[in-house]
């Protein structure tokens, strides 16, 4: 097990020490190489010699997704091409791409906040890991197979798709950890009803799983399909991508930021000021180490808290809680703001739904509606009439109590909800906005 006890149980002043040296010669460092943080800082009247404290981070400006794509593809790298040995990009699904590189320092730095983060869910060498993030362009794969190899556990690059070849996989190799979407898990939950195959056939111990938000009762519904800890890990690719932070077995205490790498921020959403320990806000990090895109206050649009007290295993590192939604995700309904994972909490704490759901919203008139699309058991759904329209009114009464909005509700058959090998797609917004 791979635990940097010296690092992750220090006291705080130590801690912010290494912060504030690392910062200091991060700040100098883009000021000097890259064009675009130059003219922000100028703009802002902050120099690199004005950062003589962490409490100082507030004076330096932000950057956003937008300044990424405004510099693409390489416009905010701070060494020259020859340097980086690895770019990845986002799936350019809401615009233009994101494009992050990386040096040979990066690539070794990024197995080794993925190894810690691994092993704060207990990951030893002695596992066999079955990694479902997709490869390629995607951070996901790749900066965990370089974790799991640095841990020195055996990794299995099986990817996404073909759920049924993976659990006969999973089956043969003996898989102990499982790596994936926690929508993904839930499908290969499915697949494994299909060929017939029970949890305890498997010696599936642990999954690990990021890459979108998800609730606890989801959390609970994974654990009890596959029969598993289910634990978050939480990443993006222009921090680095997975291994940003993570939970350890104490999943109710949060997820431990690897901060001697990431310092975090909670700001306002609105004003953009800097929160206190405690209150919900915006996510926001500073990279503190990266050489090819470091990148200085980001804003993540991932809204959480941070929790300072230490936690049961020992661990002195701030925590974050698990990521109640994005404030670009967030969907406001007649002035009403609704989270897709407030809903997802609503619908799998109800019998005989299904962990799979698609919220529509359209615009009539001057108007916003919106539906929901919701999967139930087989049971259910061949059940008489009178069962599902109770079924359906008890959705909606749900719904109205604990989101504040009104929604209609259709009842579809099981599966019949098209399934993502990633990122599941929950909403669709029909409005021009």
């Amino acid at each position: 097990m791979i635990w940097v006890e010296e690092v992750e149980s220090l006291p705080r002043p130590g801690l912010e020490s290494i912060q504030l040296k690392r910062l200091q010669l991060q700040v100098q460092r883009v000021y000097e190489t890259v064009a675009p943080y130059r003219s922000k800082m100028d703009a802002a009247g902050v120099k690199p010699a004005d950062i003589r404290s962490l409490a100082d981070l507030k004076y330096l400006p932000y950057n956003t997704k937008d300044d990424l794509r405004d510099n693409y593809p390489f416009g905010l790298f701070t060494v020259p091409m020859e340097e980086v040995i690895r770019v990845h990009a986002s799936s350019g699904t809401t615009g233009q791409p994101t494009v992050v590189g990386y040096t040979e320092a990066d690539i070794k730095l990024w197995a080794s906040v993925m190894s810690r983060a691994l092993a704060m869910a207990g990951v030893t060498r002695g596992d066999m890991v079955h990694n479902a993030y997709g490869y390629g362009l995607f951070t996901g794969g790749l900066g965990a197979h370089y974790g799991i190899e640095a841990l020195g556990a055996t990794v299995i690059p099986v990817s996404g798709g073909n759920s049924k070849r993976q659990i006969t996989i999973m089956r043969d190799f003996g898989s102990s950890v499982l790596l994936s979407t926690p929508s993904y898990a839930l499908n290969l939950a499915e697949a494994m009803a299909d060929v017939g195959v029970s949890p305890e056939e498997l010696k599936l111990r642990v999954g690990i799983h990021g890459a979108e938000p998800w609730s606890e009762s989801m959390r609970e519904e994974v654990e009890r399909k596959l029969g598993i800890k289910a634990v978050d890990i939480y990443g993006l690719s222009e921090i680095i991508g997975p291994g940003v932070a993570m939970e350890c077995l104490h999943t109710d205490r949060g997820m431990h930021i690897l901060e001697d790498h990431f310092l975090p921020e909670i700001v306002d959403p609105d004003t953009l000021e800097p929160l206190p320990y405690g209150e919900v806000g915006e996510l926001v990090f500073t990279t503190l180490t990266k050489e090819a895109f470091p990148l200085i206050r980001y804003r993540t649009k991932d809204i959480s808290r941070l929790i300072a007290e230490p936690c049961a295993c020992g661990r002195t590192l701030v925590r974050m809680e698990k990521v109640m939604g994005r404030t670009d995700d967030m969907l406001i309904i007649r002035g009403v703001n609704v989270f897709p994972s407030q809903l997802e909490h609503v619908l799998v704490g109800i019998e005989g739904v299904e962990p799979h759901y698609q919220l529509e919203v359209n615009r009539e008139g001057n108007l916003d509606t919106m539906s929901v699309l919701v999967e139930v058991s087989e049971h259910i759904f061949s059940d008489e009439i009178r069962v599902l329209e109770g079924l359906t009114k008890r959705i909606q009464s749900d719904v109205k109590d604990i989101l504040g909005v009104t929604c209609k509700v259709k009842l579809v058959e099981p599966r019949s909800i098209t399934r993502s090998e990633g990122k599941a797609q929950r909403v669709i917004d029909n409005r021009k906005l």
